[in-house]
C-alpha cells in the first residue's frame, strides 16, 4: 500500500513551504471572489441594475453572485480531470491565473450607464470565470497539502486552506472598508473599482510562490506507475458514488450559512435594519480574523477525536444558533451584531476545519482530484450560490421577519448532520492506492 510518508521530493521542499504556498494562493484566489460577494451586496445593483427597484436590483445582483457558484462544478470536474491525469501543481497555477485575470477585468467594466445591457451579462461572464477558476482551485491546493504529509496530521495540514478562505474574507472586507472611507459619490464612481485592479499585483505573488513547490509525492508514483484513470469522472462516479453524494450533503450547511452570515447579512443590516455599511463590514471583518484561527484549531480537533464528532458538533451548533442570530442582529446593537457574526462563523469553522482532510480521504490516489472537488463543489451552487437569493426572498416574502431564514439553516443542518453521520470515519486511514477505497 502507498503510505502518506513524504518521499524525496518532499523532503527537498518541506511540507511547511508547501502548506504555506498553498495557503497564500488559496487566501489570493478568495479574495478575488469574496471581492465580488461584497460589491453584488453594496453596489452592484446601483452599478449595473439602475432601472429595477431596489430588491429587484438586489436580487438580480445576488443572481450574478450565484453564477459563480454554479461554474463551480464545472471547474471542479475539468480542472479534476486533469488534475488526475497531469497533475496537481500544473492545475493549481492555471486556476490562479483565471481568477487574477477576472477579478481585474471586473475592475475596469463599464457600468450599465455607460453601455446599457451589455454591462450586467459582461458581469456574468467574468462571475463565470471566476467560479469556473475556483472550481478548480480547492482541490489542488488541499490534494498538494494531504499529499505530502503524514496522516496523523493531516486534519490540521489541510486545514490551513480552508484558513485560506476567513484570510481571503478578511483581505476583502478590509480593502472594501478602507475605500468605503471615501464619500458614496467617489465610492460609487470609481472606489469600489480599486480592490478588483488589486487582484493582478495579488495574482503576480500568488504565481510566484505556487511556482516554488514541487508536484506530489503520492501522484508523482502515480505518474510513474502510469496508473491513471482514463476517466477519472467515470471512475470515481463508479468506485465511490455514496461518497460524493453524502460529501455534498455534508458541505450544505456549513456552505450556506457561512454566506448568510458573511454575504446576505450586508443587505439585511444596512437595507433592513439601517445600519452604517462599515459597522456591518467591521463586524465580519473581526469574526473572519477569529474564524481563521478556530478553522485550524478544528482540524487539529479532528486528527485527535476524528473527522465526523467534530463536524457533527458543528451542524448540531448551528441548528441551535439559527434563531439566537438573528434575534442578537436584529437589536441592531454592534456589539450583540458583532458577536452574533463571531460565534456563527466559528460554528462554521467546525465544520469546516475537518473538511479539506474528510473529504480527501474518501478517495483513492487517481480519482482524488475529481473526487474530492465534486463533492465539494456540487454543493456550492445548492447551498452557497442560492443562499443570499433564498434568504433575500424569504425575507421579502415575511415582510422582513428574519425568522424563515433561520428555519432555512436548521432544515440545512438537518441535511448535514444525516450526511456526516452515515459517512466513514477516516482520521486514522492511510491514502489508498488507485483504484482501491482509502
Amino acid at each position: 500500500m502507498l503510505h502518506d510518508r513524504p518521499d524525496a521530493a518532499a523532503s527537498a521542499n518541506s511540507l511547511r513551504r508547501v502548506v504555506l504556498a498553498s495557503f497564500i494562493g488559496t487566501a489570493i484566489e478568495w479574495y478575488d471572489f469574496f471581492l465580488y460577494g461584497t460589491a453584488a451586496a453594496l453596489v452592484f445593483n446601483r452599478l449595473f441594475f439602475p432601472t429595477l427597484d431596489p430588491f429587484s436590483g438586489t436580487l438580480a445582483s445576488f443572481a450574478t453572485y450565484a453564477v459563480g457558484f454554479f461554474a463551480r462544478p464545472v471547474g471542479g470536474v475539468v480542472f479534476g480531470h486533469f488534475g488526475d491525469r497531469l497533475g496537481r501543481k500544473s492545475m493549481l497555477v492555471t486556476t490562479l491565473m483565471l481568477m487574477g485575470t477576472a477579478t481585474f477585468l471586473i475592475g475596469v467594466l463599464p457600468t450599465y450607464d455607460q453601455i446599457g445591457v451589455a454591462a450586467p451579462v459582461l458581469l456574468a461572464v467574468l462571475r463565470f470565470v471566476q467560479g469556473f477558476g475556483v472550481g478548480g482551485e480547492w482541490g489542488g491546493a488541499v490534494l498538494m497539502v494531504v499529499e505530502h504529509g503524514h496522516h496523523r496530521r493531516r486534519g490540521l495540514n489541510a486545514s490551513w486552506i480552508q484558513a485560506g478562505v476567513p484570510a481571503g474574507l478578511l483581505l476583502a472586507n478590509a480593502v472594501f472598508i478602507l475605500f468605503s472611507l471615501l464619500s458614496d459619490a467617489a465610492f460609487i464612481s470609481w472606489g469600489w473599482r480599486v480592490p478588483f485592479l488589486l487582484g493582478i499585483a495579488l495574482l503576480a505573488v500568488g504565481l510566484f510562490i505556487r511556482l516554488q513547490v514541487f508536484e506530489s509525492p503520492l501522484f508523482a508514483k502515480v505518474l510513474e506507475r502510469k496508473q491513471q484513470a482514463a476517466v477519472p469522472l467515470l471512475a470515481v462516479l463508479k468506485r465511490h458514488p455514496g461518497n460524493i453524494v453524502l460529501a455534498i450533503g455534508a458541505r450544505l450547511a456549513e456552505n450556506a450559512s457561512f454566506y448568510v452570515f458573511s454575504v446576505f447579512v450586508l443587505t439585511y443590516g444596512t437595507q433592513h435594519l439601517e445600519m452604517r455599511r462599515s459597522t456591518i463590514l467591521n463586524c465580519v471583518l473581526i469574526a473572519s480574523a477569529v474564524q481563521f484561527f478556530t478553522i485550524p484549531l478544528f482540524g487539529l480537533l479532528s486528527d485527535v477525536v476524528g473527522r465526523r464528532p467534530v463536524y457533527l458538533g458543528g451542524a448540531v451548533s448551528l441548528a441551535a444558533f439559527a434563531f439566537p442570530y438573528f434575534w442578537l442582529v436584529d437589536t441592531g446593537d454592534p456589539l450583540l451584531v458583532g458577536l452574533a457574526t463571531i460565534v456563527s462563523l466559528v460554528i462554521v469553522a467546525a465544520m469546516y476545519g475537518p473538511q479539506a482532510a474528510f473529504f480527501s480521504e474518501l478517495f483513492g490516489t487517481d480519482v482524488r482530484y475529481t473526487g474530492a472537488s465534486i463533492g465539494y463543489q456540487l454543493a456550492s451552487p445548492l447551498a452557497g450560490g442560492l443562499a443570499p437569493l433564498i434568504s433575500v426572498s424569504l425575507l421579502e416574502w415575511a415582510g422582513g421577519q428574519s425568522w424563515p431564514v433561520a428555519v432555512y439553516l436548521i432544515v440545512l443542518s438537518i441535511i448535514t448532520l444525516v450526511s456526516v453521520w452515515l459517512a466513514a470515519e477516516t482520521h486514522t486511514s492511510h491514502l489508498g492506492e488507485p483504484g482501491k477505497t482509502p
